[in-house]
């Protein structure tokens, strides 16, 4: 029985299958890991993502990675092969499908949403998720044991916890934005009621930024019986308090500067400024995600060009992004409305000595740490975003200093605000202003400031905001 535990869509270890057939693990990375190590003695029940993780549960005893050998690091890890379609319609179906568009706000209204039979299928299939994940909490924690149960994949978790073990402290931690009442009633009401229960099963609701509490109280308000202290932010509901707090992730300063020292960092350095020359260098470092904005940003480039012509051959902009969501056709079509954008922006600006565009699709950690570290201007300009942790980990790992160009719908802009151009993520031209305004910054200035925002970056590193969340179980 354990005294602490986890709970995540995700887990520190995934599998593949080696072309014999072995299962080769692979450690992950994230906040979440990194808030865990030296945690002591932690259970973290996570979900099979995969064939390879539904097997590596099934050949552990009872699911438990760590005892069948696999290096989980500081954590003991129960995966839970939970069936591959009920996985798949609760996760595509339900949390990234619905949920992730109805917090970051990304309907397109005149067509969707439309909850239908195949919407309430893929609710009952989050339904049974979730209350995978509460029987197993159930099962192995300690008698009033700790439990942080995170995002919006579990949502319903808490409540579901809640009723097996009401002497388990419970934590849920939102790691995206938290919906405005207005639009969080796009879902079905009994929907929205549930999730809004499911959360309130918990002592503790934590939140990234103060913007993202304060929507969840208000949503809170909808709901029948519930009792909203905005002041104390607290919210009573069927007899239980649950007391909404704001925690806002920063990085691990001296880890990721050591990691962004080692020689295929420096190497993916070194090939870059070959490629690039002396140009000045605006870099993004993004997923193919809806909300990321990458086409306006993009377009600000675009209009940077063409307003400010005396750019042209002196800057480069890197654009590199991470594959996401490849089994949503959304997704497949925004990645390509990515690289069409891409393509013309070559077309209408290159020259025979001059690429002013650098975009590259693929998974490659050194190569991002590369370019933060060779950035003039990093621009981060999500439409909504619960944090952003790339605009924290640029100015940690910046050699000569970065302007940071922010949206002001980021997290992040609750903490780096202040030494940040923000911006509004839907004005192209007020972005493309910010980055001429950010390419003139004068050196000292840049470095001054980018100092200020490595040093807010850092405030709250995974492990003291993962330790903030279980302190205020106590």
């Amino acid at each position: 029985m354990s005294r602490v535990l986890v709970a995540s869509n995700r887990g520190p270890v995934s599998f593949s299958t080696a072309d014999d057939g072995t299962l080769v693990p692979r450690r992950g990375g994230g906040g979440l890991v990194s808030g865990l190590t030296g945690a002591g003695e932690v259970l973290w029940v996570c979900a099979a993502l995969s064939e390879a993780d539904r097997t590596a549960a099934r050949k552990a005893p009872d699911g438990r990675i760590d005892q069948a050998g696999h290096d989980t690091g500081d954590a003991a890890v129960r995966m839970l092969d939970i069936p591959a379609a009920t996985f798949e319609r609760a996760y595509n179906g339900m949390a990234n499908s619905t949920l992730w568009f109805v917090h970051h706000m990304l309907y397109d209204l005149p067509g969707e949403p439309c909850f239908d039979a195949r919407a309430r299928r893929d609710r009952q299939s989050y339904e049974a998720y979730n209350a995978a994940f509460a029987d197993a909490l159930a099962r192995d924690a300690a008698p009033g044991a700790k439990v942080a149960v995170q995002d919006y994949h579990l949502a319903l978790a808490p409540a579901m916890l809640r009723e097996r073990r009401p002497d388990l402290r419970i934590a849920h931690f939102s790691h995206t934005p938290w919906a405005p009442p207005d639009y969080f009633r796009l879902l079905p009401d009994d929907l929205g009621a549930a999730l809004l229960a499911g959360v309130l099963g918990a002592d503790h609701a934590g939140f990234l930024a103060e913007r993202w509490a304060s929507a969840f109280l208000a949503c809170c308000e909808l709901l029948p019986g519930a009792r909203v202290d905005h002041a104390a932010r607290t919210v009573r509901y069927a007899g239980h308090v649950t007391h909404v707090g704001v925690h806002g992730l920063g990085v691990d300063g001296p880890a990721l500067r050591s990691r962004a020292s080692e020689p295929d960092v420096l190497a993916r350095e070194t090939a870059l400024r070959d490629r690039v020359g002396d140009r000045r260098l605006i870099v993004r470092i993004d997923r193919t995600e809806l909300s990321k904005n990458i086409v306006r940003g993009l377009a600000a480039y675009r209009e940077l060009l063409t307003d400010h012509p005396e750019w042209h051959g002196r800057v480069t902009h890197l654009v590199f992004a991470y594959p996401s969501r490849t089994d949503l056709a959304v997704y497949r079509a925004y990645t390509d409305a990515v690289l069409r954008t891409a393509a013309d922006i070559r077309a209408e600006f290159g020259t025979a000595d001059w690429e002013p565009l650098i975009v590259e699709v693929n998974d490659d950690y050194p190569r991002s740490l590369a370019a933060y570290a060779l950035a003039d201007v990093l621009l981060v300009n999500p439409v909504r975003d619960g944090m952003n942790l790339v605009a924290k980990e640029g100015p940690v790992v910046s050699r000569d200093g970065c302007a940071l160009v922010l949206s002001r719908e980021a997290g992040a802009a609750a903490d780096l605000g202040e030494d940040a151009l923000t911006v509004n993520p839907f004005d192209v031209s007020q972005t493309a202003a910010a980055l001429h305004r950010a390419l003139l910054m004068p050196a000292d200035v840049r470095a001054a400031r980018c100092a200020r925002l490595a040093e807010r970056a850092t405030a709250l590193p995974p492990r003291a905001w993962l330790a903030a969340q279980l302190a205020a179980l106590d």
